[in-house]
């Protein structure tokens, strides 16, 4: 008799206990790393090679959006996808990796902090049967990320099966996501009030999460825009771009026009994520 729910229709200790990890690697040395990462093929087997014949699809990481973290709070990611087998499943596993090389102890963080397999919806189909799976990676940056800042960056989605025979398949770039460090900053405009045509000082201070560390701290030389909206107006209007001081301190001038409030806004990088600054007020007499 079929079963029907690829998560739970088989044990996952008893359909892998005769398979061992692609390339002999052993569970991720990786912060966060799943404790029970397990092998989706033999030792002879690189991922995307098929024993099964499962194929994968429509592979999302965060709903598409970057995993942006703090130095504190657990972060849920979701994870979803689709998978098609002629036979069958009996279960899925995904998890996120890092590098060149997904069989690699230095590489695979497993499903960053979860040891559930991914729940699936399985829907016959012409030729087989396919699979609407979901799951959810919870991230602690300060548990899972004392190692350092190197985690930031881009990641791939592996994403492996066992069908209903044993039989592994896997995929090592489903999809891909970007991890990054939180961005925080300020804003401080003044005199205020102040006369018009004086020159008012607008001062600030770009930060993001040190992860090694579990504080936040200045990011240096980032170019960060100071931008100006008109009492009454919805629109904000660039007036410069400068840079942050070694420190992560911004400090530049403007003239006084008319009434409005002044940020700062930072675009983000390669490893942290955007940051714009709460508007500060300024009444100009």
């Amino acid at each position: 008799m079929r079963m029907r729910t690829a998560a739970t229709v088989l044990s996952g200790a008893l359909v892998l206990s005769a398979l061992v990890l692609p390339g002999g690697a052993q569970a991720a040395e990786h912060p966060g790393a799943a404790t029970d990462l397990r092998a989706l093929a033999s030792q002879s087997v690189q991922p995307k090679d098929a024993l099964g014949g499962t194929t994968f699809k429509n592979g999302v990481v965060n709903k598409g959006k970057d995993i942006v973290l703090g130095v504190t709070g657990k972060k849920a990611v979701p994870v979803t996808f689709t998978a098609f087998d002629e036979e069958g499943l009996a279960l899925t596993m995904a998890f996120l990796w890092q590098g060149t090389d997904s069989s690699s102890t230095d590489t695979i963080t497993g499903a960053l902090g979860t040891d559930d397999n991914p729940v699936c919806t399985e829907t016959t189909v012409e030729g087989g049967y396919s699979y609407s799976c979901k799951t959810v990676f919870t991230i602690d940056p300060a548990v899972d990320f004392k190692d350092g800042n190197g985690i930031a960056g881009p990641w791939k989605l592996f994403l492996g099966a066992y069908d209903l025979y044993a039989n592994a398949s896997a995929d090592d770039d489903v999809a891909k996501a970007s991890i990054k460090r939180a961005a925080k900053l300020t804003v401080n405009a003044s005199p205020e009030p102040v006369k018009k045509g004086k020159t008012i000082t607008v001062t600030g201070k770009l930060t993001r999460a040190d992860w090694s560390t579990g504080r936040t701290t200045g990011y240096a030389t980032q170019p960060v825009k100071l931008q100006f909206r008109k009492k009454g107006s919805s629109a904000w209007t660039t007036l410069k771009t400068i840079k942050t001081s070694r420190t992560g301190a911004l400090s530049t001038t403007t003239k006084a026009g008319s009434d409005g409030d002044y940020r700062f806004v930072f675009a983000g990088t390669f490893t942290t994520g955007s940051a714009t600054a709460p508007g500060d007020f300024v009444d100009v007499r």
